[in-house]
């Protein structure tokens, strides 16, 4: 009989594993881990180890394949003829059960399980007890490994966590061998996945995984007790960190979102995540490896719910075990920046702090699974000058650190473990686009003016004192938007008056005579600030309480930002924009607020503007409809088309089920925009169009026959629509388009790119 015990009767006493014994197995894998022995060899000594070691009759290794089904790699105790063999589809028996929901399962008697398939081949006939824990890595459930037992026999608590430590070594054993049971393996087999641009271009690189990765060598633990030791510094630490960020935080803005910052206080103080910690730590792995176990486990359970509350708290998790990480690593941002020139960032998700830590890292490119064109991590990636590319689902788990990866920012895919052809034909690509920048950049000097001599002012959108920049770079007018809210964006304590005020002359300094418009700050939705913790989960935070919503019912708090504004323009021109206004009535509220700076300014003898301008972005249909009520109240507005069109059309812009739907060349959005731009002229109120379309040229075209003659762009369109500006004749376009857009029908895009291909401009 085997060492492991004598099977005794049906419903008898099954023997347990020895005290100690998880820690005894992980003691033996470990040199197993540094054997030079083909897989199949390691696998088989696996499985004897582990069924040795937990007392069981069985142990066997179930592999997921390219198919997704699940093949059966080495076993102890069943039938080696079934190794290679026996195969379960997706989510065939109890094995696909585990699989498909990445959670661990045990039973007494597997038999009468509904989901219990059997397969003769293995001989697993007399085994009734069942433990099955899912092998997981990077996220993705990479297979099932399983305990089985002749008696009925009760798997405890200990026993799920131990086999839950095993299946994550195996991970690192088991990845390889499922490459080489495929002959177009993952390490080697070309993907291509497809996702959204955020910022044009072509990139290729080796890819860098942002997230912290454990590597194998640090999955033990020489000394479980100096682990320990470590791992209670580090949860200290990150308590410490947090509570600081509250504190920090103070009750001056975010009353609600401070509840939620509380609940990820929670988290870090949860008593249950803690002795999962522990537990792992005390079976033999790292403190690191047992961060990454349970990590592992949040992750695969984010990948399967569809609750979104249930998503937000395992995000949640994910971000803290990740800051866990790097307090055991020791890591700031300096060393997380240390990656090889021309690497491409690979990340689920990532803040706008987080991806400022690239900026002199030479990136090549950015592929993000979360992000949408208009999320604050594209912004920063825009005017970082990398190629972008978000929601490309499953990236993460696809890709493996070193990766060669081509992001093509024209053609919106991403391809991993690219083909020699498609290598060459980026490189090329690259070439091209590196000519084509070399001849637009002689453009820096000449003005922007039509054929028919009507001439455009091209302004530059900026947020981040690297933007200002450009301002030289591209030779544009001026700042016609600057996002005030990635100061507080990328920094973990709210920004003081002081600090704030410095930002803000910077940027003026930085411009020296070109106007800058400062947008007053835009948070809420999906733009978080670090001490804000994570918004309150609104149905529609696009619509819902963000931007001058905010900032009106937190006067305090904006009140600080529009005095450090005056302190910072020290006697020069001064020009403020207010985001999102809906009615003229908000408008006036926010400009009586900074009338209200102003005479504190006269009281206490600080130096007032030389000139103030105050304006309002037109996102809202309500107030796109109210511009004759403007005049004499604002001094210029801006079209911010992003949002404007999106609501437009009852339609977000980052969902892409929908986002196709909404087309500023269509008939109704440019009638929309014909009577803005009217009724600005009639109210003497200078117009600037600052959305993304502002640097599209067929969109451009359109505006322009519509009477707009200021646009900023992302600092890279520039150069590119100075070049449209310089070889059209607006004067023949704009009696056409005016007529187009008063006839019935869809869009005018194919009309208007025949109008322009017929003056001989290419787009």
């Amino acid at each position: 009989m085997s060492e492991r015990g004598r099977p005794g009767d049906i419903g008898g006493t099954a023997p347990r594993p020895p005290a100690g014994g998880a820690r005894l197995l992980l003691s033996r894998l470990r040199s197993l881990m540094a054997d030079t022995a083909p897989e199949p060899q390691r696998l088989k000594r696996v499985v004897e180890l582990t069924a040795n070691t937990m007392v069981a009759d069985v142990c066997s290794i179930y592999m997921r394949h390219e198919d997704s089904s699940l093949g059966l790699i080495a076993t102890e105790g069943l039938s080696q003829e079934a190794v290679g063999r026996t195969r379960l589809a997706e989510n065939e028996g109890l094995v696909g059960l585990v699989s498909s929901t990445a959670r661990p399962l045990r039973l007494t008697d597997a038999f009468s399980h509904p989901r219990f398939s059997y397969r003769p081949e293995t001989g697993e006939d007399p085994f009734h007890s069942f433990l099955g824990v899912p092998i997981l890595r990077s996220g993705r459930v990479l297979g099932v490994v399983v305990l089985q037992n002749r008696t009925e026999r009760a798997y405890d608590d200990e026993e799920v966590e131990a086999l839950q430590t095993i299946a994550m070594v195996l991970a690192e054993l088991v990845a390889a061998e499922a490459e080489a049971q495929s002959a177009n393996g993952r390490s080697s087999r070309p993907i291509e996945l497809e996702g959204r641009v955020l910022n044009e271009g072509v990139a290729m690189g080796p890819a860098h995984l942002y997230d912290p990765v454990v590597p194998p060598a640090r999955l033990f633990a020489s000394d479980p007790e100096v682990e320990e030791r470590r791992l209670n510094r580090a949860l200290e630490a990150l308590r410490q960190s947090i509570d600081a960020m509250l504190s920090r935080a103070g009750p001056v803005l975010f009353g609600e979102s401070r509840d939620v910052l509380e609940t990820y206080r929670l988290f870090a103080h949860d008593p249950s995540w803690e002795a999962r910690l522990r537990e792992a730590v005390r079976s033999g792995l790292s403190a690191e490896a047992a961060v990454d176990r349970v990590r592992r486990e949040h992750r695969a359970r984010l990948a399967s719910a569809r609750d979104n509350l249930m998503r937000e708290r395992l995000h949640d998790l994910e971000d803290l075990e990740n800051r866990l990480l790097r307090q055991l690593a020791g890591l700031d941002g300096d060393e997380r920046r240390a990656l090889p020139k021309g690497s491409v960032l690979v990340a689920s998700r990532i803040g706008p702090a987080e991806l400022l830590e690239y900026r002199d890292a030479g990136l090549a490119g950015i592929v993000l699974e979360e992000a949408g064109a208009g999320s604050h991590a594209a912004i920063v990636a825009r005017a970082m000058g990398i190629v972008a590319i978000g929601a490309v689902e499953g990236a993460v788990t696809r890709a493996e650190d070193g990766d060669l990866i081509i992001v093509d920012g024209e053609n919106s895919v991403v391809n991993i473990r690219p083909g020699p052809e498609l290598v060459q034909s980026c490189v090329s690509r690259i070439a091209l686009s590196d000519e084509k920048l070399a001849e637009l950049s002689k453009l820096r000097d000449k003005p922007a003016r039509t054929l028919d001599g009507q001439d455009m002012e091209l302004f530059i959108n900026a947020g981040l004192s690297f933007d200002l920049n450009h301002l030289d770079d591209v030779g544009a007018k001026g700042v016609g938007l600057f996002r005030t809210e990635f100061q507080f964006m990328t920094a973990e304590r709210m920004p003081g008056i002081e600090d704030q005020a410095a930002f803000y002359r910077a940027a003026i300094d930085r411009a020296s005579d070109r106007p800058v418009v400062f947008r007053t700050i835009d948070l809420g939705g999906d733009k978080i600030a670090p001490f804000m913790g994570r918004s309150e989960r609104e149905e529609n935070p696009a619509l819902g309480w963000r931007a001058l919503r905010l900032a009106l019912d937190h006067p305090y708090f904006f009140r600080r930002q529009l005095r450090s504004l005056i302190r910072a323009a020290g006697g020069r021109t001064l020009r403020v924009m207010f985001p999102m206004v809906a009615t003229v009535e908000e408008f006036e509220a926010a400009r009586s607020l900074l009338d209200d700076e102003l005479e504190w300014a006269v009281k206490f003898d600080r130096e007032l503007p030389q000139k103030l301008q105050v304006g309002a972005m037109v996102e809202t249909p309500s107030l796109a409809f109210s511009i004759p009520a403007l005049a004499r109240r604002a001094d210029f507005i801006s079209v911010g088309t992003n949002d404007l069109m999106q609501f437009f059309f009852a339609a977000d812009r980052d969902n892409t089920r929908v986002s196709a739907r909404y087309d500023l060349l269509s008939r109704p959005a440019l009638r929309l925009l014909a009577k803005l731009r009217d009724d600005a002229a009639a109210a003497d109120l200078p117009v600037t169009v600052c959305g993304e379309a502002a640097g599209r040229p067929l969109e451009v075209v359109g505006l322009m026959a519509l009477g707009y003659r200021r646009l900023s762009m992302q600092a890279g369109r520039v150069a590119p629509i100075k070049q449209l500006v310089r070889s059209i004749d607006i004067s023949q376009i704009e009696p056409v388009l005016r007529e187009l857009i008063a006839q019935p029908g869809p869009t005018t895009r194919p009309e208007l790119l025949r109008i322009i291909q017929a003056q001989g401009v290419r787009i």
